[in-house]
C-alpha cells in the first residue's frame, strides 16, 4: 500500500465531494495547483500547515482525511468483508439484509 497515494485518492475524493475544483481547493489552502495535482496522485506529499489547511479547507475531522480502507480494490474489501463474516459468524444476516437492501 502506497500511503500517498491513497491519501492523495481520499483528498480528491472529498473535494470531489465538496463540488470544489483543484484551483478552487489550491486556492483555498494557498498553494499551487501543480502542487495540489502531485499530491491527490501521490507523487509529492504535504506539510503539516498545509495538512492544517486542507482539514479547515475541506471541513473534515483529521481522522477523516485518514479514512482510506475503503479506496482499497474491490478484492482486497471483499477478503475483507469475509473475514470479518467469519470472526463473526451471529451478523451473517444482519449484513444481508443491510446488502440486499443496497442492490434491490
Amino acid at each position: 500500500m502506497n500511503i500517498k497515494k491513497f491519501i492523495g485518492k481520499r483528498i480528491k475524493e472529498l473535494r470531489k465531494i465538496r463540488h470544489l475544483s483543484q484551483e478552487q481547493l489550491a486556492e483555498k489552502i494557498d498553494i499551487n495547483q501543480n502542487a495540489l495535482s502531485y499530491i491527490e496522485t501521490g507523487e509529492n506529499f504535504f506539510s503539516a500547515e498545509t495538512l492544517e489547511k486542507l482539514i479547515s479547507a475541506l471541513d473534515v475531522e483529521p481522522s477523516e482525511l485518514f479514512e482510506i480502507k475503503h479506496l482499497q480494490k474491490d478484492e482486497q474489501l471483499l477478503d475483507e468483508i469475509v473475514r470479518m463474516l467469519r470472526e463473526n459468524p451471529n451478523k451473517i444476516k444482519d449484513i444481508y439484509k443491510i446488502t440486499r437492501s443496497l442492490v434491490l
